[in-house]
């Protein structure tokens, strides 16, 4: 994991349309190199911790930004954190990995909680469409 690429501000349908470099391990999206992204919206689905059937499964989430859906996978260190309930608002931050014949998923380095938040989402957009403007846009458009 290169440190020194930035995790990207991004919503899930943009992360969906970013290509993968030849070298496997990064991801470019309108030119710029990143590894990891950081991504805000609603868990849809969240696995019964109760199941031990398949550990894999439990760590395996849905989240939804209004613009796609993207999959996540928490570490059992974080499962153990705290009670995740779908409909909770929550910000992402982790590599970005697309496994053969698999979805796209984020590997979970960082979430938070912001159910509490009340402008939490408007807040986020605002974020994203600052970011692109600010940094994305300028080095896309060279």
């Amino acid at each position: 994991m290169d440190y020194t690429l930035a995790a990207l501000k991004l919503m899930c349908a943009q992360l969906k349309q970013s290509k993968q470099t030849p070298s496997q391990s990064s991801f470019t999206f309108g030119g710029i190199l990143f590894q990891r992204a950081w991504v805000q919206g609603l868990l849809v689905s969240v696995p019964d911790n109760n199941n031990d059937d398949d550990d894999d499964n439990r760590c395996r989430f849905l989240l939804d930004d209004g613009t796609s859906v993207i999959e996540l996978f928490l570490s059992k260190s974080y499962l153990k954190q705290d009670n995740w309930v779908t409909g909770m608002y929550v910000m992402v931050v982790g590599p970005y990995l697309v496994p053969a014949g698999k979805n796209p998923m984020i590997k979970v380095h960082k979430i938070v909680d912001l159910s509490a938040n009340p402008n939490r989402e408007a807040m986020w957009y605002l974020e994203v469409i600052e970011a692109y403007r600010l940094f994305y846009q300028p080095l896309i458009e060279d």
